[in-house]
């Protein structure tokens, strides 16, 4: 018989546009996740909450994997911010499915909630992925970003506390939950994320590939293109790249004729709609920027393989799919020091890792590789080789292995059972968590 997994993610769906509103890496990573996870024999349902009701309860995601939206709330798109009252109704509409699971996977602390209810009454283990955590979060804060609430830190502390085992996607983050919100560390398991090779790979060659991308994206060939892509929030620092395509300019005035700089995403979270716009006019560099929409995959990796380098200048980053899927496609990554990204990039051989946001610094870092194309060159060929250990098959046999541990913990008898109280309604939550 194969392994039931019930996948739960609350506030966003994973057949949602990455890039656009709440999604992003979290939506990649559950459906790659869940189709390597059937492709190794398990049996997977996606439960997010029905946003639309136009769009069918359930979706068949690949063989073994289906999305399943439950009622719970408005049929409408909730904030995460805003989405703390619809867990209770989340996980009672996941007992209202009717199905039995071996196991619970939930991502992101409303879906942890979610997963502490159903977990207990199905009598199942709970394994739980943090993906971001609000105390980290707090510490590295963009202008115009808002604190995390003191509720989520609390619900994330029950969490660390009671779930059968945690995945953190990097050794870092499995010491911020050690030290930060004193999670076990027999409990606490490293699993990092994959790639989708197939989609993200190098063309027939580090320029042809270029060259062909290019011609198909309509750019010009022999442009210098530093590229984002990602959520337009503080948190994720476009307007670090913006302000360093600044200072690149004073500094390197020539260059301005060959600079393209495409930043592709929607608006999430706080900040202004337009921001990175205005920001460019402000700066006197909206001539070289080209906003984008956010793309399907299929889409991002050509864009990728058109780039001369991938800027990931986050202010708190979890892991980095973005920058582990740039690599897949031979393009180096320049990228903030922070969370899992030096994980994700090997400094000095797939790409260069800056300390800080200062972007005079990333400015620098960006004239050295336009002045030394040959490094450039020699950072894709390696970053490509990186990324080809990254592979979702190679997660999810990790998973497993933690799923199975975690059966084999319930089967002996738990220490701490997960509490079947509800969580609390937060909705008038206004404290800030410290940091």
């Amino acid at each position: 018989m194969s392994l039931r997994v019930a996948m739960l993610s609350v506030h966003t769906s994973p057949l949602h546009q990455p890039g656009t509103g709440d999604a992003g890496g979290m939506n990649v990573y559950m459906a790659e996740l869940s189709r390597a996870l059937a492709e190794q024999g398990a049996e997977v349902d996606l439960f997010t909450r029905r946003q639309d009701p136009a769009e069918p309860r359930t979706a068949d995601l690949a063989p073994g994997v289906r999305v399943r939206q439950v009622a719970a709330g408005p049929r409408r798109p909730v904030a995460k911010e805003a989405a703390a009252d619809l867990v209770l109704p989340f996980a009672l509409g996941l007992f209202r499915q009717g199905r039995a699971y071996d196991l619970v996977h939930s991502h992101y602390w409303l879906s942890g909630q979610a997963g502490r209810i159903a977990a207990f009454g199905w009598g199942t283990p709970l394994v739980h992925t943090a993906h971001t955590l609000a105390l980290v979060k707090n510490a590295h804060l963009g202008e115009g970003d808002a604190p995390e609430p003191w509720a989520r830190v609390h619900g994330e502390r029950q969490l660390a506390a009671e779930a059968d085992r945690l995945i953190a996607n990097t050794a870092d983050e499995a010491d911020a939950l050690r030290t930060l919100y004193g999670a076990d560390p027999a409990r606490t398991e490293v699993v990092r994320p994959g790639v989708d090779l197939r989609t993200f790979a190098p063309g027939p060659g580090p320029d042809a590939g270029r060259a062909a991308a290019r011609a198909r994206l309509g750019l010009p060939a022999d442009a210098f293109v530093p590229l984002y892509a990602g959520r337009i929030q503080p948190l994720k620092g476009p307007d670090v790249l913006v302000r360093a395509v600044a200072e690149l300019l004073r500094a390197a005035p020539w260059l301005r004729a060959r600079l393209l700089v495409p930043v592709i995403g929607g608006h999430s979270g706080a900040g202004e709609r337009g921001g990175v716009e205005r920001l460019a006019a402000e700066l006197g560099v909206a001539d070289v920027l080209r906003p984008c929409p956010p793309v399907p995959q299929e889409r991002l990796a050509e864009w990728f393989r058109a780039a001369d380098v991938v800027v990931v200048p986050s202010r708190s980053e979890s892991f980095g799919l973005v920058a582990a899927e740039a690599q897949a496609c031979g393009t180096p990554v320049l990228a903030s020091a922070v969370g899992g990204l030096p994980t994700a990039v090997r400094a000095g051989v797939t790409g260069l890792l800056v300390r800080g946001h200062d972007p005079a610094e990333y400015a620098r870092r960006l004239l050295w590789l336009v002045v030394n194309p040959r490094a450039l060159a020699s950072m894709g060929v390696a970053a490509a080789g990186h990324a080809r250990g990254m592979s979702w098959r190679v997660a999810a046999a990790r998973t497993i292995e933690v799923y199975e541990d975690a059966l084999a913990r319930v089967g002996q008898g738990r220490r701490h059972a997960p509490a079947p109280a509800a969580p609390p309604s937060w909705r008038n939550e206004r404290a800030v968590a410290p940091v």
